[in-house]
């Protein structure tokens, strides 16, 4: 069977190469500049970007499967005009692309920041709505190129979405923005939490069930994944105790957090680095859902977490085999 995936080098991407491979499925992955994460693997990449339908072309060319994940991330308010551009047209040049070539089956990466998660005090699972009324570009790129690829479904492409919620574990070369925060936390070099959590789940959890999507999942449909959700006081401790060392634990108010904003922001320009605390970050850590169901997937895609101790301990020693930290 030959796959083809968007966002190859990205962190679910190399992932889930990697488990295709040794499955022993045909795979063809897109990048758009990076790829080091792929090094040595046997696949064909294909350098450049969803905007360029030649490049889409090559890429979809006898896929029966195509995964896409690729996406840009902004929580910082920056790159607006590109996150939409990325997300938003790019997965409808993809979904151009697939019906013409007749793949047999899209599987899409959303996230779960395409959901609403009001109410927070009651259960959300694939029946609730999108996020409509938000002022982050990213959480509505997702919504809208999640609702064209379900629109796709009516013009004849089999499409199957997932919704994975914070996404850690090895393999993260190119340093996401989780994966930053949980280095900092084990550095002890964040000078203080906020209130409010994650829902944290394991991308190698994510990968078995995008797999499984390919023969288990429902035409349509979307599928939640979940994790174990924590508050970054509760991660910074379990960390502390995996780590045996020093954590964060101070914890300051969301209205104080907001007011050293434009510090956080100073400091990490002059570091030449992504500030970890903006005002999204913050707007999502208050409005983040601790009860997030992944029921229909574990139903029907066979779906199972591991602890997020054990996730937390084979990242770190992956950072450490790395060189990431000692």
């Amino acid at each position: 069977m030959n796959i083809s995936i968007t966002g190859g080098s990205g962190h679910i991407g190399n992932c889930l190469i990697r488990e295709l491979i040794n499955k022993g499925y045909k795979v063809k992955a897109l990048v758009h500049n990076y790829n080091s994460s792929l090094k040595d693997l046997d696949l064909e990449l294909i350098t450049g970007d969803l905007n360029d339908k030649t490049t889409l072309e090559n890429l979809c060319a006898d896929a029966d499967i195509v995964y896409h994940l690729a996406a840009q991330i902004a929580i910082d308010g920056s790159n607006k005009d590109l996150v939409y551009s990325t997300n938003v047209n790019g997965t409808k040049n993809l979904i151009d692309v697939c019906l013409e070539k007749k793949v047999r089956r899209f599987i899409h990466f959303s996230s779960i920041h395409a959901i609403d998660p009001h109410p927070l005090n009651e259960v959300l699972d694939e029946d609730r709505a999108n996020i409509g009324n938000t002022k982050i570009i990213y959480e509505k790129s997702k919504a809208e190129s999640e609702r064209i690829v379900i629109e796709a479904k009516k013009n004849g492409l089999d499409v199957v979405v997932l919704n994975p919620t914070a996404v850690i574990g090895p393999f993260d070369f190119k340093g996401s923005y989780l994966g930053q925060a949980l280095i900092k936390i084990y550095q002890n070099k964040l000078p203080m939490l906020v209130p409010g959590g994650y829902d944290w789940v394991d991308v190698r959890d994510i990968v078995n069930a995008s797999i499984a999507a390919i023969d288990k999942g429902r035409s349509g449909e979307r599928y939640i994944l979940s994790g174990h959700y924590l508050s970054l006081k509760e991660l910074s401790s379990l960390i502390g105790k995996i780590s045996n060392k020093k954590t964060p634990k101070l914890i300051a108010p969301l209205f104080l957090a907001k007011i050293g904003l434009p510090f956080i922001k100073i400091y990490s320009l002059l570091a030449n680095e992504h500030p970890l605390y903006t005002s999204e970050s913050l707007h999502i850590l208050k409005n983040s859902n601790s009860l997030i169901s992944s029921k229909k997937a574990k139903n029907e895609l066979g779906y199972t977490t591991r602890s997020l101790e054990e996730s937390l301990k084979d990242t770190f020693e992956w950072y450490k085999q790395n060189g990431i930290i000692n």
